[in-house]
This record gives C-alpha cells, structure tokens and sequence, in this order.
C-alpha cells in the first residue's frame, strides 16, 4: 500500500463518521468492482463544476469505473419492492473536494439497469443516470470471486456506451488505511451533483470496505473514452470488495 509522503490537509476521517441525522434512503451495494486509471489532472479539471476542486493523491489524479449490484433500495418507513430495489450498476468518477473540505465523489455517469430508479435518481438527486442493459455473471469461489460485468446503455447512441469488465480476486480481504492509495479511492462518503444550476452535497455512511486485491483479464469499454479522458494502456488498479449495507442522508444545497 503506497502513503502519501505528504502532510495531509484535508480531513478524510470526518466524513467516515455517521451523521447524526435520520437517513432518507437504505440500500445494499453488493459485488462492487473497482478500476482505476491515473489520469492528467487538466483533463479532469476541465469536466468539474468550477465551485469544485480535483482531489489529488500525491499530486495523482484518477478516474474510476466502478461496476456493482444494488439491493434492498427503498426509502425510509418503505419495504423493498423486486421490481425497483434490485439491479446493477456502473459508475464513471473522479474525486473532489471543496475548499479543502468534505473530500468526496464527482459522477460523470451512471447507467443503472432499472429505468425507474434512473427517473428517480435524476429528479431527486441530480446526478447522471442512464438507463441501460445490464448483467453480472460470477463464479464464486470461496475468497476468490471471478466478475464479468456487462453493460450498454439502452437508446439511440453512437457509438455505443458501453462497458465489459472481466476480473477475478487475488488478495485477502484487507481494509484500506488512512494515508494509503486505496483509502484515498475507496473511502469515499460524500457526493456532489448539480440540479436546476445549484450545487449540493450528499453523504452515505457504511461500514468500511472489505477490500480484496483483484486482476483484470479483460476491459473493454467507451464510458470514459467518450468523456475525452485518454486512460493509460495499461491495466486499470483494480479492487473487489463483497459488500455493504449504506445509509442514505438527505441532500443539501451548497
């Protein structure tokens, strides 16, 4: 695990903490998938709302594509319901912070395989959604899973957006420390969006990622190519983690 030789001065422990608030929205992430391209932080700060600023590690910036299964959706005092509370999901991101504070997540997409948590998702929250087909077939060994990730957005594109991911788990579950490269992309509790030209901040509380060291044996996809992001030829930084159990808070206008 690399340290950032840097003293730190931004605060990435408080947002790990919960907030002591009443949480508006419970869901379930589950087989989440985690690739990483070190990228040329211009790029980047070109996409971002000027009122955010790019994240860096050690001076690095990073894109992330982050593919996943949602379970158990559903909004406070509401059961879950199979035909809205269960489907998978792939996100394309970078990594923010405000001022110095409240380091956190910039979506520059999501395509969701449930076309109703999308219309949902875009009114309540702001943020990015598309629909799009979707699957996830695995081969669970014991510690050591084996994911393939399927994703096209549904409509008229050109090209296609869309993303495969083949990757298998090649390391012990080891949750990642404050100070390393890993925290600084997994832990990650806050989220920008913009909706009706106005900035909010939304935050998330879990137990911290069960972090396993994965390899992918194949990735093809236009999610972030289409962004004008040129990601390096080599293969991704890749991470496994098996799942949490995540509280929703309610957004707030910056």
């Amino acid at each position: 695990m690399a340290i950032d030789p840097t003293i730190e001065p931004i605060d990435r422990l408080s947002p790990i903490i919960r907030p002591p608030h009443v949480p508006v929205m419970y869901q379930e992430w589950r087989h989440l998938t985690f690739l990483h391209w070190e990228v040329a932080p211009d790029c980047l700060r070109l996409l971002l709302p000027p009122d955010l600023e790019l994240d860096t590690f050690d001076g690095r910036a990073y894109v992330g594509l982050v593919s996943f299964t949602m379970r158990g959706v559903r909004p406070k005092f509401l059961p879950s319901l199979p035909w809205l509370s269960f489907f998978h999901e792939t996100n394309v991101r970078t990594y923010v912070h405000r001022g110095g504070k409240d380091p956190g997540v910039w979506f520059f997409s999501l395509e969701a395989a449930n076309p109703v948590a999308v219309a949902i998702a875009r009114a309540t929250f702001g943020l990015p959604y598309y629909h799009a087909r979707m699957c996830l077939m695995s081969e669970n060994g014991e510690a050591f899973p084996r994911l393939n990730y399927v994703s096209e957005r549904c409509g008229e594109w050109s090209p296609p957006a869309r993303s495969e991911v083949r990757a298998h788990v090649v390391g012990p579950v080891t949750p990642a420390l404050p100070g390393t490269l890993e925290h600084f992309l997994a832990e990650r509790y806050v989220l920008y969006s913009q909706r009706g030209g106005k900035l909010f901040r939304g935050q998330v509380h879990h137990q911290p990622y069960p972090l396993q060291l994965a390899n992918v044996d194949t990735f093809d996809e236009n999610l972030v190519t289409r962004l004008g992001i040129a990601c390096p030829p080599a293969a991704p930084l890749a991470h496994y983690a098996s799942g949490v159990k995540v509280e929703v808070f309610r957004l707030t206008p910056l």
